[in-house]
């Protein structure tokens, strides 16, 4: 079939002979995770696979049945590739892991062009990777190149009209229930995920967030400290750590009424207000800590090498972006720096 649906590839005169088992090549890991999956010979040539084979290998002869019918059931992700072509190593697994995720909303269908020339031709792959969507039995997106894995996300979501996947509907479930200081069930949720995903960042973050909610500082470092560093710079991760900083740092800040004390005596005791905003994030008043921050920022931008602005920075990355104080934080800031 061309992209434009206009054309669907001729079957050989003999499709026991151009078949491939259903399954062959994929992954051994991908395999083991799919629910009921069949053992490779079990599917005899030419018939849709069963609702449980999210991944699969097909050629020319079963294109019919393997996508254009089976996108009416469920949307097919067909993925064009062959085995000397390097982008195509870094994308079919990154569309593996999301199909697998994404545990039955959608299915992978891979096809190999060195064995498959006619069938890349009448589909004008000029260049591989090529992916292309079917939905109701047609070509309705597609996209070259290896893309990165969030692009990978928003090309799936589209796909799937938004559906949320298990796996974003336990991280939801975790967050809410983190939120609501159920660390019991937040833990046991985003547990799960990384049984699942031992590198989802948000789950991992949450995690950290967990032990810190029960108030296990030393819990949430060794978890800090035994993900790599490439892990360490996602937001998510990057923002844990960051409250972990703060969790610990208030540990050893001192006392808040003490602290006021000192500052009612001397209003200009920089360490005094430093360590009173640090004691203030450990009580859980956050928008008192960025207004401590703000005023010693005020007062003397340079003291102790800009610790004022660069604890700031670290409190906006603890809070988050979005995070209303965050904003009105940083606006303040800014008018500080540029006044």
């Amino acid at each position: 079939m061309n992209p434009d649906g206009s054309m669907v590839p001729n079957k050989s005169g003999d499709p026991d002979k151009d078949a491939k088992p259903a399954g062959e090549g994929t992954p051994q890991v991908i395999a083991e995770t799919i629910p009921g999956a069949m053992p490779e010979d079990s599917v005899p040539a030419g018939q849709t696979p069963p609702s449980g084979e999210i991944i699969m290998e097909t050629n020319t002869a079963n294109f019919m049945a393997d996508v254009i019918e089976a996108s009416n059931t469920v949307p097919v992700i067909v993925d064009f590739w062959a085995p000397w072509c390097g982008p195509c190593k870094q994308l079919g697994p990154a569309l593996e892991k999301l199909v697998t995720e994404a545990a039955g909303l959608v299915r992978l269908v891979k096809i190999n062009i060195d064995e498959n020339q006619e069938l890349a031709a009448q589909m004008r792959v000029k260049s591989i990777p090529a992916v292309y969507a079917f939905k109701g039995g047609q070509p309705v997106d597609g996209f070259a190149g290896a893309l990165p894995e969030s692009q990978l996300k928003a090309f799936i979501k589209k796909l799937t009209d938004g559906a949320q996947t298990p796996l974003d509907a336990a991280l939801e479930q975790a967050e809410a229930a983190l939120e609501a200081g159920d660390t019991m069930t937040a833990g046991a949720a985003y547990g799960q995920v990384v049984t699942q995903d031992p590198e989802n960042p948000a789950a991992l973050a949450g995690m950290i967030r967990v032990a810190l909610a029960e108030g296990e500082v030393a819990r949430a470092k060794e978890m800090a400290d035994s993900l790599p560093p490439e892990l360490h710079a996602k937001p998510e991760i990057a923002a844990a750590v960051a409250q972990l900083d703060l969790a610990q740092q208030s540990e050893e800040s001192g006392d808040v009424q003490e602290l006021r004390g000192k500052l009612e005596g001397n209003e200009n005791d920089h360490q005094a207000r430093f360590d009173l905003a640090t004691a203030l994030y450990g009580a859980g008043q956050n928008e008192a800590v960025i207004e401590e921050l703000l005023e010693l920022f005020r007062r003397d931008a340079k003291w102790n090498n800009e610790a004022a602005r660069e604890q700031l920075v670290k409190v906006f990355e603890a809070l988050g972006a979005t995070d209303p104080l965050v904003v009105e934080g940083r606006r303040k800031l800014s008018s500080m720096l540029f006044s």
